[in-house]
């Protein structure tokens, strides 16, 4: 645990590298001055400073995460949704992110992570293997009715 003490001035510039470094949410930067050992004013005195200076933006944040976890990750809107409200991000701010998404590429996505996955599935049994890929797919966190149609598209019911 850290034992140093640290100064307003001394925090500040910490968690001004640590949020240039890349973006992070209100919960991190309290989370981690939290840490530092930071008393409740100090940690309230440097988030705004964070905030005024444009260090911290919680729109950028979640449309970043949004981007990446769907790009990088072929997240789901529902995962990246509850990864989101999880980090305390307000629901107007979720709304913003998830316009990141381009509706024919999330589309794209979810079709090719089937196709994919699907290939992997050894399973012989229909029903099961149904299960496996929409147990995936919905871990995910893609919309129940979009891994339905998927799965009536790419493993029909014979």
């Amino acid at each position: 645990m850290h034992s140093k003490a640290y100064s307003v001035t001394e925090a500040k510039r910490k968690l001004e590298s640590y949020c240039a470094y890349q973006d992070r949410c209100h919960k991190e930067v309290v989370d981690k001055l939290k840490g530092m050992r930071m008393i409740p004013e100090a940690i309230d005195q440097i988030v705004t400073h964070l905030i005024q200076e444009n260090f911290l933006n919680e729109e950028r944040y979640a449309q970043s995460f949004a981007r990446g976890k769907f790009n990088i990750k072929k997240w789901g809107k529902n995962r990246i949704v509850n990864e989101l409200k999880q980090r305390q991000i307000s629901r107007f701010n979720i709304k913003t992110a998830l316009k990141e998404i381009d509706e024919e590429a999330y589309l794209t996505t979810l079709h090719q992570l089937s196709l994919k996955r699907l290939s992997q599935i050894t399973e012989t049994n229909v029903q099961k293997k149904r299960k496996k890929l929409a147990d995936y797919l919905l871990y995910r966190g893609w919309e129940s009715h979009l891994v339905y149609r998927k799965l009536q598209e790419l493993i029909p019911n014979t």
